[in-house]
């Protein structure tokens, strides 16, 4: 059988994405999302720790920021680790393979560094 490891989310983005080169040069964009869960009588807020990479990366970097709505598609990978005093640490992370803006049909960069003709969509 084989496993199946994907992950659909709409939230809203709680910072400002961090934009970053790899020592490959490689674009690395870190981002959260909180998620509301209604519940019978309550609402629950997850946060999701979501990592973009190359285009992608630069693509929500330049137009993505704080309380965003985004939709996004990846999947899980956990890292685990020893902190100074020996315990074990992990940490649940998304690799983002797809998303798209929610916000409506007129996005533009956060920063005007270049023409409207250059927005990918």
């Amino acid at each position: 059988m084989a496993n199946l490891n994907k992950v659909l989310l709409i939230g809203n983005v709680v910072r400002e994405p961090e934009l970053r080169q790899s020592k490959n040069g490689v674009a690395i964009t870190n981002i959260t999302l909180a998620i509301n869960t209604k519940r019978k009588d309550s609402e629950e807020t997850y946060f999701a720790s979501i990592v973009a990479f190359g285009k992608q990366a630069e693509l929500i970097s330049q137009y993505v920021s704080k309380g965003d709505p985004l939709y996004c598609e990846g999947r899980l990978k956990r890292d685990e680790w020893e902190d100074s005093e020996g315990k074990k640490q992990h940490k649940t992370t998304i690799i983002l393979e797809g998303f798209q803006f929610l916000k409506g049909n007129n996005q533009k960069p956060k920063q005007n560094n270049g023409s409207e003709e250059d927005i990918p969509f």
